[in-house]
């Protein structure tokens, strides 16, 4: 099997941007594939198209589509990727749905977790790197930035700062599994820390077999 790697982190963290940077790094020694959720294949990309672009939609539909969308995801790009024992770089996964729905909306962090058991059948990444920024430095770079709000963007500072409590709640009950990686900072300093990070977990793996 190759390596599940996830990024994730509150808006205007930078995941994007830093998950192409490492991803160029990398694919100089892997075989590297980049993804992102809700999204990475068709049917995913239509789901984002509704969860992020269109009218609201009821919190818990939002659950559902969510997992709707990671599920195909799953299923059509990332199993077959580590299956061929590629590295798999991707912008958010399950751990997203519990901050983000679980906690923020306030849906229940155990009817998320369920519900998305369901969908990804024990595929948790083999490694979750959270990029750590406040929720009011992360809104001034989405301005800065000047980039398309969608509608998770728009959500009130409230809304950010319980995604937050989230995310930290999640590193506490899985620190094994988190890196956390001050996101303050430049891009540069952000991504060697990242790139870092994931050597060491190369290195444990390779040792494993």
């Amino acid at each position: 099997m190759g390596l599940f790697i996830t990024i994730e982190g509150p808006e205007g963290s930078g995941k994007t941007t830093i998950l192409e940077l490492v991803a160029q790094h990398l694919a100089l020694t892997h075989d590297v594939v980049t993804t992102r959720e809700p999204g990475g294949v068709q049917t995913a990309e239509a789901i984002r198209n509704i969860l992020l672009e269109g009218e609201a939609v009821d919190a818990r539909t939002e659950v559902l589509l969510f997992a709707a969308a990671r599920r195909e995801h799953l299923v059509e790009k990332v199993m077959p990727a580590l299956a061929s024992h590629k590295v798999v770089l991707c912008d958010r996964f399950v751990d997203s749905s519990l901050a983000y729905q679980g906690y923020a909306r306030h849906i229940g962090v155990e009817d998320v977790q369920m519900i998305n058991d369901f969908a990804i059948e024990g595929y948790y990444p083999d490694m979750t790197i959270y990029l750590d920024i406040p929720a009011a430095l992360g809104r001034e770079r989405i301005q800065a930035n000047q980039r398309v709000q969608n509608r998770l963007d728009k959500e009130s500072y409230a809304f950010h700062e319980r995604v937050i409590g989230g995310y930290r709640q999640l590193i506490a009950k899985h620190p094994e599994r988190y890196t956390v990686i001050d996101a303050s900072r430049s891009v540069e300093d952000v991504t060697a820390d990242v790139i870092a990070a994931i050597q060491q977990k190369l290195a444990q793996k390779s040792l494993e077999k």
